[in-house]
């Protein structure tokens, strides 16, 4: 039902992607895209999901909206690839306003690097 509006989003969605890795983006999207897509049937359209590791991992069933979004996300070969380098928690409200943060852990220094500086110096 919605595909098509995110794959006519998704050269929009792979620029917010990738400045995401940085810092949290938030994009504000067309109501009549979704509600043409939607029918007329009245859908809410919030939704909130989390991608570890490229995965939809949520505590209950998503809405078609959220999943057909990670579907879209999986196709395309850049998008799959950042997705499966980060996790992303993706918020979109009923303003239509997508937020995009990248939730992944810090990158905690090993213990291995420590000990390679210590000897190259």
């Amino acid at each position: 039902m919605f595909v098509q509006t995110w794959i006519k989003y998704l050269p929009v969605l792979k620029i917010v992607l990738k400045r995401s890795v940085t810092g949290d983006q938030t994009l504000t999207m067309n109501a009549s895209d979704f509600q043409r897509a939607a029918g007329g049937r009245k859908i809410k359209f919030s939704f909130s999901i989390t991608l570890p590791n490229g995965r939809l991992q949520t505590m209950n069933n998503p809405p078609p909206i959220a999943r057909e979004l990670v579907e879209v996300l999986q196709q395309d070969d850049m998008t799959r690839q950042l997705i499966r380098q980060h996790d992303f928690e993706f918020t979109l409200s009923n303003s239509l306003q997508l937020v995009i943060k990248n939730v992944s852990p810090p990158v905690a220094e090993t213990a291995d690097s420590d000990t390679a500086e210590t000897t190259a110096k």
